[in-house]
């Protein structure tokens, strides 16, 4: 949580690896559904904050990236 505020309040994701926040995003993902397959409550609603949290912060690095002027 103190990452996610830090990066809303700054704007800035340059300390930020795209790769490692698709691999998390898909990873906790994944676990949030096999949540829902082995009807775990509490796996459901640890994960699924967690995926909020991780894909903001995924979605605030992608911004970044495509607002971003071209060097030539």
């Amino acid at each position: 949580m103190p990452q996610v505020l830090k990066i809303w309040r700054e704007r800035d994701t340059r300390a930020i690896s795209l790769r490692m926040y698709l691999l998390l995003v898909s990873a906790t993902g994944l676990w949030t559904w096999f949540g829902w397959v082995i009807e775990s409550t509490p796996v459901i609603v640890t994960n699924t904050i967690c995926f909020a949290l991780q894909s903001s912060i995924l979605g605030l690095k992608l911004q970044s990236l495509l607002q971003q002027p071209e060097v030539s």
